[in-house]
């Protein structure tokens, strides 16, 4: 097995262990009453969002896909809540064993398990796939919960780079179907960190991603966790440009636009 956090089990393994901490870190910091408390998902509290994310762990946990039509078996989420329905400290240790387990499947994960044929939430894939969909759903779920509480993230690393890949991959869509940019125009994302990127897409037919645009119609401006949280619709637009951390220079209605209509995913 390669060992180095650049090769690819490297790289995602060292990616789900670090949401892994993460969420460890952060439950263990929460109070009572912030357990119940509005997550960024509207139909789900603190305690919901963690739930979540870690039952489709506790699925995954000592499973690898011999095909890309079979799923684990999503009955073991069902057993994770049952086990889950403590409070306080009995709770935490449920939580950390399930992380324990996928920690163990991680170390014994190999680049050719990457490359097995697997079931993914969209669609046939690779087994590499999937865990790059589990570091996304980890990371923004991270941020439901951090962002209303107040509380500090870390929003560089590997996981951070593979959650903004997530958003990049379907920028086309996004661009071409939700912000609906007309035939012949072309939008540059300038997102000026944490992670520095400029994402390009224009308008030829399609909406596709392309490397270089010398003189895009508009430009757009806002930190890249900002831009994660808008594609995944958990954040207020107006909100974002009220306070300034979205700006847009050039045609200003197609850059009001893009700015209010980034959502992808929920």
């Amino acid at each position: 097995m390669k060992t180095s956090e650049t090769s690819g089990v490297g790289r995602i393994a060292a990616a789900l262990q670090g949401c892994y901490a993460a969420m460890e870190a952060l439950c263990a910091e929460l109070g009572d009453a912030e357990w119940d408390a509005q997550s960024l998902c509207p139909d789900w509290t603190v305690r919901d969002v963690v739930n979540h994310v870690t039952s489709i762990e506790a699925v995954m946990a000592g499973w690898l896909p011999e095909d890309d039509q079979t799923p684990p078996s999503f009955q073991k989420a069902a057993d994770f809540l049952r086990e889950a329905d403590t409070q306080g400290a009995a709770y935490l240790e449920v939580i950390r064993a399930v992380y324990d387990r996928r920690r163990r499947d991680l170390a014994a994960l190999t680049d050719a398990d990457l490359e097995r044929p697997s079931w993914t939430p969209v669609g046939p894939s690779t087994y590499g796939r999937f865990l790059e969909i589990r570091v996304f759903d980890f990371w923004v779920h991270e941020r439901d919960i951090a962002t209303p509480l107040g509380r500090k993230t870390d929003d560089t690393g590997i996981g951070a780079e593979i959650a903004l890949a997530e958003v990049a991959g379907s920028l086309g869509y996004i661009v071409g179907k939700k912000v609906g940019l007309p035939d012949g125009k072309s939008i540059t994302f300038d997102l000026t960190g944490p992670l520095t990127r400029q994402l390009h897409v224009a308008v030829d037919g399609r909406a596709k991603a392309v490397d270089h645009l010398a003189d895009p119609d508009v430009t757009l401006s806002t930190d890249s966790t900002t831009f994660i949280q808008l594609a995944c619709g958990r954040i207020d637009p107006q909100a974002q440009i009220d306070s300034g951390a979205v700006t847009w220079t050039g045609d200003d209605e197609l850059g009001d636009r893009a700015a209010r209509n980034l959502r992808f995913t929920m």
